[in-house]
């Protein structure tokens, strides 16, 4: 299999399936002499990892990452960081009723259709476990980020029918982890919370939107042309297990308006070039213009649900599969902080890349 790297100068490489021995990864490009947080880090894990919560899968595992190297006396070292999380709450016997079977909506098929071989176990190399490689990268690149003023926050914006319906600076996104869902709006939150309950009682899944708001960004960062910023993060946000979707700026919505309703004005802020709004989600061109930059990333709904559907074997006879074992009903909580480690790994290299763009 090819393309488990991404980035071009802040680079990572991962490996592992969801129950193989180990979820890790190679980490180059990160610049040395910055100060590894450890305890950030497994934070940053503990808000990926399953059995959080009564809404999210009760695979029970401790995600603790170990790193083997390129890190020295608590600081990164400028050489590869290789890192490991190990599995060990693996329930493999769930799937074997899945072994000759495709699941609706699954990569099965298509997996099977290219390379003639596929873990049945779990999805192997399709699972979202593999987003642990994702977040001990992201959680790298913010403390980089950190050094440079950048923040990076996603949160739930929707959960089916449930949706925030004001601008995210009207919320405050300091908020989000006093809920299980992570969502900004404490009464929303609820209803969002007991909605996905209940969706998983009745052995079925529900989709909706993660939004995440980037702080602090540098002008300049993202080429014109095939290397634009927001096309950067949409590649990262689409590499996302169930992403359906990606808009940045106003996106979809309000496109009744004319253009003169649409600009993003410029105006005279004491000295220095300002802006009247922010339509444009902080990216003009491509290129970063130092004002917020926020996005929405849509999730469809977890295709395991725990009920029959009808489906085909692999020598194409029709038949009823019931799956089985411990599934998500919502992917949503457990995708924000993947959603935030994207973002992150996306500015840093770009931010690395400006740094080559002029002498």
């Amino acid at each position: 299999m090819y393309n488990n790297t991404f980035g071009n100068i802040f680079r990572l490489t991962s490996f592992g399936e969801s129950h193989g021995k180990a979820i890790g990864g190679v980490i180059d490009g990160f610049p040395a002499g910055i100060t590894i947080d450890m305890e950030f880090i497994q934070k940053e894990l503990n808000r990926r990892r399953p059995g959080q919560s009564a809404i999210t899968t009760a695979r029970k595992e401790a995600d603790e990452v170990e790193f083997l190297s390129g890190i020295y006396e608590g600081v990164s070292t400028g050489c590869p960081i290789g890192f490991a999380v190990w599995n060990t709450n693996q329930h493999s016997n769930d799937y074997d009723n899945m072994k000759d079977v495709y699941r609706p909506s699954h990569a099965d098929y298509t997996y099977t259709q290219k390379y003639g071989i596929r873990d049945h176990r779990g999805g192997g190399r399709s699972s979202a476990r593999e987003t642990i490689a994702r977040v001990v990268a992201g959680a790298l690149a913010k403390l980089a980020l950190r050094q440079l003023g950048i923040s990076i926050t996603a949160f739930t914006s929707q959960v089916g029918p449930f949706k925030l319906d004001k601008d995210y600076t009207t919320y405050d996104l300091t908020s989000i982890e006093n809920n299980p869902v992570r969502c900004p709006d404490q009464d929303l939150a609820r209803q969002m919370a007991d909605y996905i309950f209940r969706i998983k009682g009745e052995g079925d899944t529900i989709g909706g939107v993660i939004s995440c708001v980037i702080k602090g960004c540098p002008v300049g960062l993202g080429q014109p042309v095939f290397g634009k910023l927001h096309a950067a993060l949409g590649n990262a946000m689409l590499s996302i297990n169930a992403v359906k979707g990606f808009e940045y700026g106003q996106g979809f919505s309000n496109m009744e308006l004319k253009g003169s309703q649409q600009n993003d004005i410029f105006y005279n802020n004491n000295g220095e070039i300002g802006f009247r709004s922010n339509r444009s989600g902080g990216i003009q061109g491509g290129i970063s213009n130092g004002q917020d930059i926020y996005f929405r990333v849509a999730f469809k709904p977890v295709a395991t649900v725990l009920m029959e559907q009808p489906t085909v074997d692999i020598h194409g006879n029709e038949t009823i599969l019931k799956a089985r074992g411990r599934h998500d009903p919502c992917v949503l909580p457990r995708a924000v902080p993947i959603v935030e480690a994207m973002a992150a790994m996306t500015l840093l290299d770009y931010y690395l890349l400006d740094k080559a763009s002029t002498l």
